[in-house]
C-alpha cells in the first residue's frame, strides 16, 4: 500500500510539473536553433548594411532633437559606403569598447582565479561561517563569486550540498542558494569586476552617440552603490526564499548522505591553502593602503583638478587598479601554496585565462562591425529618434517604460545568455532613447543588469546550467532541467521583484547610482 500511494504521489507531482516542463523545453528547442553570438552578430552586420541601402534609397529622414537638422542614412553600399567597410574592418575591431580593458581585467583576475586564491577564498568563508547562518553565507559568498563566475559555479553549489548534507539537510537546498547567489545575483557586488567594466564601455560608447560630452564625463563605477545595496537586498531575499520556501518545499532529505573523502577533502582547508590566504590578505591590505596614497590625501597624484575625485585620472584607471588588486595577492597565493614557483608560472596562468576568453575576441571582431555599422549608416540615431517619439507619443516614459524595458530583457534573457552579446546589441538602441526620453544611460544599465542577472537561473541555454544538473544529479538521479527550473523560479521571482521594486525606489527617489552618476538625463 505504502508503495502504491508513494508512485500514485510520485505521479500527480509529475504532472503538475509538466506544463512547466514543455514551456522550458520549447525554451530550450528555440535557444539552441539561434545561432552562436558571434554569427548572430555577424548577421546583424549584414541586416544593418542591406537596411541602409534601402532607407537611403527611401530617402528616410528623422528630425535630431539633439544637434538639429535631418538625420539621413548613409548608404553602406554606396561606393563610399563599400570603400569604408573595407578599410575600417580592424578599426571597428580594435574600437569595439571592451575589448581592450575586458582583456587586461582578466589578467589580474585569471590569476588570483587559476592560483586558486578566490576559490579558496570562497572555501573558506563558507566553512567559517556559523551554522545558523550557513545558507545566508551560502547566498552571500555565491553573489560575490561573480568577481570570477568561473569559480562560483564550481565551487560553491557542489560545496553547499556536502555542507548540507552533513548538517542533515536536503542537498538540493544548498545547490539551489548556492546557484541563485551566483547566477541570478551576478551583477551585484561589493566589488567592482570584470562585469562592470565590460557593461560600462557599451554604455558610454552608446551614451557619446548621442552626448559625447555627458559620456565623457562618465565612468565604469557607474553602478557601485547600486550593487552594493542590491548585494545586501539579494543575500535577504535568497536566504528567506531557500528558508521559507525551496527547502520546506523540497521536504526532509531521506538519502544516505555519505560523505566521501573528496567531500571531507572539499570541507576543509590545508594548512598552506590557510597560510597563503594570509599571505594573501596581508598583501591586498598593504596594496590597497599603497593605492589609497595616492587617492586619499588631497594632494594624491590620481586626483583631478582642485583634488576632483569623481573628474579625476583615479576614476579614469579604474581598470589597472582592479588589475593590480587582485594581481598581487593571487601572484603571492601562488608564491606560498607554490601554484607559482616563478615568473613562467605567473605567465602560463594569466595565458590559460586569456586562451578562455578566444571566444570572446571573436564575438568581439562581429560585435566590432555591427556596432560601427549601425552608428556610421545613422541607422542607430534614426530609430532612438523614432523610437522615443513614438514612446513619448503614448506617454510611456518613465516607470512603466523601465518595467517594459526590465520585462523584455528577462524574456530575451531565457534565450541569449551572455550578458555582454545582448548588452553589445541592446545598447546601441536602447540607451539613446532612454536618453531622449530623461532616464540617464547610468540607470538603463542598472535596469538591464536587474532583468539580465534574475533570470539567468531559469534559461536552459546558460553555460552552468548543465554543471548544476550534473551536480543535483549527484543526489537525485531524476533531476532534469525541467525539476531544477521549478527549484529556481521561486529565486528568480523574489529576486526579480525585490531588485525592480528598489531600482524603481531608487528612480524616485533620485539617488545617485555611483560616483557622479544620476538617474536622469
Amino acid at each position: 500500500m505504502m508503495d502504491t500511494a508513494s508512485t500514485q504521489k510520485d505521479s500527480r507531482k509529475r504532472r503538475k510539473r509538466r506544463p512547466l516542463q514543455k514551456v522550458f523545453n520549447g525554451i530550450e528547442t528555440a535557444g539552441n536553433k539561434l545561432p552562436h553570438p558571434a554569427t548572430l552578430f555577424a548577421l546583424l552586420a549584414l541586416v544593418v548594411v542591406l537596411l541602409s541601402w534601402l532607407l537611403a534609397n527611401l530617402e528616410v529622414t528623422a528630425e535630431d532633437p539633439v544637434e538639429g537638422g535631418q538625420v539621413e542614412v548613409f548608404n553602406l553600399l554606396s561606393a563610399e559606403g563599400i570603400q569604408w567597410l573595407f578599410t575600417s574592418a580592424v578599426d571597428n575591431f580594435l574600437g569595439f569598447a571592451p575589448l581592450g580593458v575586458v582583456l587586461v581585467t582578466m589578467l589580474g583576475i585569471g590569476l588570483a582565479e587559476q592560483t586558486g586564491l578566490i576559490g579558496a577564498l570562497l572555501r573558506g568563508f563558507i566553512l567559517a561561517v556559523p551554522r545558523a547562518l550557513v545558507t545566508t553565507g551560502i547566498v552571500f559568498a555565491g553573489v560575490m563569486s561573480s568577481v570570477a563566475s568561473d569559480a562560483g559555479y564550481v565551487v560553491i553549489p557542489p560545496l553547499a550540498a556536502i555542507i548540507f548534507v552533513a548538517m542533515g539537510r536536503h542537498p538540493l537546498a544548498g545547490i539551489a542558494a548556492g546557484f541563485a547567489g551566483v547566477s541570478a545575483g551576478f551583477s551585484a557586488n561589493f566589488l567592482l569586476s570584470g562585469t562592470d567594466v565590460m557593461l560600462g564601455e557599451l554604455t558610454i560608447e552608446a551614451a557619446a552617440t548621442v552626448d559625447p560630452e555627458y559620456a565623457e564625463g562618465m565612468n565604469l563605477a557607474m553602478n557601485y552603490w547600486f550593487i552594493i545595496a542590491s548585494t545586501v537586498l539579494l543575500t535577504i531575499v535568497g536566504t528567506l526564499v531557500s528558508q521559507y520556501i525551496v527547502e520546506p518545499r523540497l521536504g526532509t532529505w531521506e538519502g544516505k548522505g555519505a560523505i566521501t573523502q573528496d567531500d571531507q577533502d572539499t570541507m576543509t582547508l590545508s594548512g598552506q591553502e590557510k597560510k597563503g590566504l594570509i599571505w594573501a590578505g596581508v598583501s591586498a591590505l598593504i596594496t590597497i593602503a599603497l593605492l589609497a596614497l595616492l587617492i586619499v590625501p588631497a594632494n594624491g597624484v590620481l586626483r583631478g583638478e582642485d583634488g576632483a575625485v569623481i573628474q579625476s585620472p583615479f576614476m579614469d584607471s579604474l581598470v589597472i587598479i582592479i588589475v593590480i588588486v587582485f594581481f598581487i595577492p593571487g601572484a603571492v597565493y601562488g608564491l606560498v601554496t607554490r601554484s607559482v614557483r616563478n615568473d613562467t608560472d605567473a605567465v602560463d596562468h594569466m595565458s590559460k585565462t586569456l586562451a578562455g576568453m578566444a571566444v570572446f575576441i571573436v564575438l568581439a571582431f562581429a560585435a566590432g562591425q555591427f556596432i560601427a555599422y549601425f552608428e556610421e549608416s545613422n541607422i542607430g540615431l534614426l530609430v532612438s529618434v523614432t523610437g522615443a517619439d513614438f514612446l513619448e507619443s503614448i506617454n510611456l516614459t518613465g516607470i512603466p517604460l523601465l518595467l517594459l524595458f526590465m520585462l523584455f530583457v528577462g524574456i530575451i534573457n531565457l534565450f541569449v545568455g551572455s550578458a555582454s552579446a545582448k548588452w553589445a546589441m541592446l545598447a546601441p538602441i536602447l540607451v539613446p532613447i532612454m536618453m531622449y526620453l530623461g532616464i540617464s544611460p547610468e540607470f538603463t544599465q542598472a535596469a538591464y543588469r536587474v532583468s539580465d542577472s534574475a533570470t539567468n537561473i531559469l534559461s536552459p541555454l546558460m553555460t552552468y546550467f548543465a554543471l548544476i544538473i550534473a551536480v543535483a544529479q549527484r543526489y537525485d538521479k531524476k533531476i532534469g532541467i525541467g525539476s531544477l527550473i521549478s527549484v529556481m523560479l521561486p529565486y528568480s521571482l523574489a529576486f526579480w521583484a525585490a531588485w525592480t521594486v528598489m531600482a524603481m525606489g531608487w528612480y524616485l527617489l533620485g539617488l545617485p547610482l555611483g560616483p557622479g552618476s544620476p538617474v536622469q538625463y
